[in-house]
């Protein structure tokens, strides 16, 4: 069963357990993974670092992204309105304006404890198609992509990675 708790989706029953056995004094919150100083982010922006567009027309761009292995983030459509969906944004202030976004479709998946619930999801690697308008000139643009990451158990707040990209108008 998932819960919404303070805008965070958890899986009840593996929270459940875990307090239980913190309460028992069978587990620690230093045995946790999600206290390693080193843990890797669980989205990652790969490329690319610089695009060449025709100034004022609307160009297409591929912008690459990684998900940490063991975790899954919401598809942009996920399948019950209290998951948070994830988005592509650009600075209202930014020279350049994203006129679109299309995202690949999810895939379904169900968690261990309610194999009945079908989530929408991305995992491993996945590519939004940006379209985007420039202005003549070069332009960094610090795209965003917002997401919330999950893993079998529980679902972390929701986080954004920043896309940093050239954009060279010509």
């Amino acid at each position: 069963m998932i819960r919404k708790i303070l805008g965070i989706c958890i899986a009840v029953a593996p929270v459940l357990t875990m307090a239980s056995a913190l309460a028992q004094g069978q587990l620690s919150l230093a045995d946790s993974p999600q206290r390693s100083a080193s843990k890797p982010p669980a989205v990652e922006y790969l490329d690319p670092d610089e695009v060449t567009v025709r100034a004022g027309k609307p160009t297409t761009i591929a912008l690459h992204f990684r998900i940490a292995p063991g975790l899954h983030i919401n598809s942009h459509t996920p399948n019950d309105e209290d998951l948070i969906p994830t988005t592509l944004s650009i600075p209202e202030a930014s020279a350049v304006r994203l006129a679109s976004a299309v995202f690949p479709p999810g895939t379904e998946f169900s968690l261990p404890f309610d194999p009945t619930m079908k989530l929408s999801v991305y995992t491993g690697e996945f590519t939004v198609q940006a379209r985007i308008v420039a202005p003549a000139g070069a332009h960094l643009v610090e795209a965003s992509l917002r997401y919330q990451a999950c893993d079998n158990n529980i679902c972390m707040p929701p986080k954004t990675v920043s896309a940093a990209i050239n954009v060279i108008g010509k």
